[in-house]
């Protein structure tokens, strides 16, 4: 008779864990990249009465008779389901879209996180609410392509990247049309300017005149005098003369290829360098009725090259593949580094230490100290949004609901149990 009464108090027990399980589901209900945990029973080892006997001549085979003694917790496992997307447009706020973790460090070691709320602190490091260093990879420094290796500390503002270097102008292209009956044309000129810069960011102007050739029309003759390159304050610096012969079809009023040599050379000054000799592409300019419109725009064809002035860090977005990219108030941007995930083969057996943080375990499986790009994964991160928590409050309180009964059926057992006995004691008055 006490066996039911102990089976009763094992019963109280395992539902009470379970209570416990979804009430701290329930109370992290809107904790970020909380994962929500279950709990399943089993039933523990039966008292063999009878074992079983098998059929012989003349009788049959009789099955064990057994009684249970109670249930035990088999299992708390964690729901690795990816929880639903919060936007918070805070460009530093991650959601992993797929599987992994993000990989932060403390001085105890690495550790692993699906909640991205990330912040820069005054040293310029990336870290979580708890100042953990959110773990990525570096560019190199001569070629500026992410260096994959053993993940370390983001710092996103270090002194190396709170400013830009200048860059010296490397292209020009010209665009725009020439209108054959302009009378500057055909008389002193048309003029047209564009900027250039040098080696340390200083921008010049450099002034060109269009002519019409007249000895071999439609030819046209774009000349930069020596005296035509001038700095901000209007002061000349030196060049070569040139004058290039630029012929157009008269059919389709373009430009005649293969084009001319077409380039700035002896550009100089006593404190900085050019880029001689300075090619200029002059293939898109037209010959069609209209406005005379040329112009010159640094760069080549696609914008590369066309030099800058230094610039200071203004702000920074991240990347679906992670990478931090700075945009600087010349324009410019610049690699500053990549996130990296970490990833498992059992992710469920990663233990929980608080903080919304992981560890690693031997059920688990060992991180590599190098992680991983997450686009090779197939994944992605969307930045400005929070992975919510996966908590389903209609399950949990469902739970809660057949808990409860739970515990009342085992606790019906133990009064039920303890009445049988005070009937057996009052059989002697």
């Amino acid at each position: 008779m006490m066996r039911s009464m102990y089976s009763g108090v094992s019963g109280l027990r395992i539902h009470q864990t379970k209570m416990d399980v979804i009430g701290n589901n329930i109370a992290n209900v809107n904790t970020a990249g909380f994962k929500a945990s279950r709990v399943t029973f089993s039933e523990v080892f039966s008292q063999t009465v009878q074992g079983a006997s098998g059929a012989s001549e003349n009788s049959g085979g009789t099955n064990p008779m057994q009684i249970g003694l109670g249930s035990s917790v088999s299992s708390i496992d964690i729901n690795m389901t990816e929880g639903a997307a919060q936007r918070t447009d805070n460009p530093l706020d991650l959601k992993i879209e797929g599987e992994g973790f993000f990989v932060v460090s403390d001085a105890t070691g690495n550790k692993f996180t699906r909640a991205g709320a990330f912040r820069i602190d005054e040293a310029g490091n990336l870290v979580n609410p708890d100042g953990l260093n959110v773990m990525g990879w570096y560019p190199n420094a001569t070629t500026g392509a992410i260096e994959k290796g053993e993940v370390k500390p983001l710092q996103i503002l270090n002194a190396q990247n709170m400013y830009i270097e200048p860059t010296a102008t490397s292209a020009i292209t010209l665009s725009g049309n020439i209108n054959k009956n302009d009378p500057q044309i055909t008389g002193a000129g048309s003029p047209f300017t564009f900027n250039l810069y040098d080696s340390l960011g200083y921008s010049y102007t450099a002034q060109f005149t269009i002519t019409e050739n007249t000895t071999a029309p439609p030819v046209y003759t774009f000349d930069l005098a020596a005296d035509s390159v001038t700095d901000a304050q209007g002061n000349t610096i030196t060049n070569d003369v040139l004058s290039v012969n630029i012929e157009f079809d008269p059919a389709t009023g373009k430009v005649v290829t293969p084009l001319p040599a077409f380039q700035i050379t002896g550009l100089s000054t006593d404190f900085s360098e050019f880029t001689n000799p300075m090619p200029i592409d002059a293939a898109g300019i037209t010959m069609f009725a209209g406005n005379t419109t040329v112009t010159g725009t640094p760069g080549d064809a696609t914008g590369i090259g066309g030099g800058n002035q230094a610039g200071t860090i203004s702000g920074f977005e991240v990347g679906s593949d992670g990478k931090i990219l700075g945009r600087y108030t010349n324009g410019e941007t610049k690699l500053l580094g990549q996130v990296v995930i970490a990833t498992f083969e059992n992710p469920a057996g990663l233990q929980k230490l608080g903080a919304n943080l992981f560890v690693s375990t031997s059920n688990s499986g060992e991180f590599d100290g190098i992680g991983e790009d997450i686009t090779s994964t197939g994944g992605s991160f969307n930045a400005g949004v929070l992975e919510m928590s996966n908590v389903d409050l209609s399950t949990e309180f469902t739970e809660m609901i057949t808990t409860q009964r739970g515990f009342q059926a085992n606790s019906r057992i133990i009064t039920s149990s303890d009445e049988m006995l005070q009937e057996l004691v009052n059989l002697k008055r």
